[in-house]
């Protein structure tokens, strides 16, 4: 559990150290699902080169509506990059699900990853979940740094038991995946019946944009306590499931109800009224995206010149190549990749940038913003 004095030392130490490296062994590390569905190889490719880094755990996941040659393709992307070959850390679904968008298949496909993960690593510390058309806004250099000075039980994600409009879309409605049942993608079936509020537990929603806490997820994986699998049944029937079932988690368990961040790390704009979907960000968007502090952004379209001034600015990652970070102490000359030659994976150089997140998560963690705004 996160508690107030832990957090205002933690705030006291980023006064002193945060513009230093940090260099100690024991600094966290993220595990990272990724995504993406038919004709998203070239995406996945990209994203996973702008957040590489040898410390982090990586899963991509291209599902069922793929064609098995790009999942064959991407795993011999990460079998022969010399990199990622001598770290070991990015692993490639090989059997995938069918997944619905607005079904609770793309909850059982998450959770899944999270399986995954947990199996391959015991080292990561938060999880994270990524599409293909998300991209980061600094290096993982800037990330590693920030959090490895945070408590390892932070949960972050946006949140909210005040759903309005959303109790008769979300909360009433009984809907079926197809998914669960056949292997030809469709949309959701409506129930005729509609079911009323649940009076065991509170109704918590957001964004399906997280990052969770390792010991959070083993909770809901593992579950000493029946609340996960309960609402797993409940979520089964419930539209955007993704939307409510960690949130509605973390809320109604006295363990973890103190543990969360109410944001999701994303910089995202939506239309007025908001669409079904967030706008695609583009050039137009670049310096408030750089001002905003946050880690990640999405929607992307593929290859929109944004992400190349992205790569060019923000994370002097050249077309085809890793971010480079500290670890990365080869040579450019002659066009050559610096990170082909690496050196200790515990060492990170933040930038400049790391300073917008760490006002970001210095804001979010002040003592009088914190407890106010969680699980209410």
């Amino acid at each position: 559990m996160v508690h107030l004095r832990h957090l205002t030392l933690t705030l006291t130490l980023w006064k002193d150290k945060m513009h230093i490296w940090a260099n100690s062994a024991a600094n966290k590390n993220i595990g990272q699902l990724q995504l993406g569905t038919k004709n998203d190889v070239v995406r996945i490719k990209r994203l996973l080169q702008a957040v590489y880094h040898p410390r982090n755990y990586y899963l991509l996941n291209l599902d069922l509506e793929a064609l098995d040659s790009e999942r064959l393709e991407l795993a011999k992307y990460v079998k022969l990059d010399v990199v990622m070959r001598e770290f070991g850390n990015v692993k490639v679904v090989g059997k995938s699900d069918l997944v619905t968008y607005k079904g609770p298949t793309m909850l059982a496909s998450m959770l899944h990853a999270i399986a995954v993960l947990l199996k391959v690593s015991k080292s990561w510390d938060w999880f994270i979940n990524l599409s293909a058309s998300d991209y980061p806004l600094m290096t993982q250099d800037d990330i590693l740094h920030i959090f490895s000075y945070l408590p390892r039980d932070l949960n972050f994600l946006e949140h909210s038991s005040n759903i309005g409009y959303k109790e008769f879309s979300r909360v009433r409605p009984i809907i079926i995946d197809p998914g669960l049942y056949h292997l030809k993608k469709s949309g959701v079936f409506w129930a005729k019946e509609k079911r009323s509020v649940p009076a065991s537990f509170k109704v918590f929603m957001g964004s399906e944009w997280v990052m969770l806490s390792r010991s959070f997820l083993e909770f809901c994986i593992w579950g000493w306590d029946n609340l996960p699998r309960t609402l797993l049944m409940y979520y089964t029937n419930f539209l955007f499931s993704l939307e409510g079932y960690f949130h509605t988690i973390v809320c109604n368990h006295k363990d973890y109800q103190n543990t969360t961040v109410n944001h999701d790390l994303h910089y995202i704009k939506w239309d007025n009224p908001p669409k079904q979907y967030p706008i695609n960000l583009t050039l137009n968007h670049f310096e408030d995206m750089v001002q905003s502090g946050v880690p990640f952004a999405r929607t992307f379209a593929t290859d929109d010149p944004v992400l190349d001034k992205i790569d060019k600015e923000i994370l002097r990652r050249s077309h085809g190549r890793f971010s480079p970070g500290a670890w990365c102490v080869g040579t450019t000359t002659l066009g050559k990749d610096p990170c082909i030659v690496y050196g200790s994976i515990d060492v990170v150089k933040p930038s400049a940038v790391s300073r917008s997140l760490e006002k970001l998560i210095g804001k979010l963690l002040d003592t009088e913003n914190f407890r106010s705004a969680q699980c209410k």
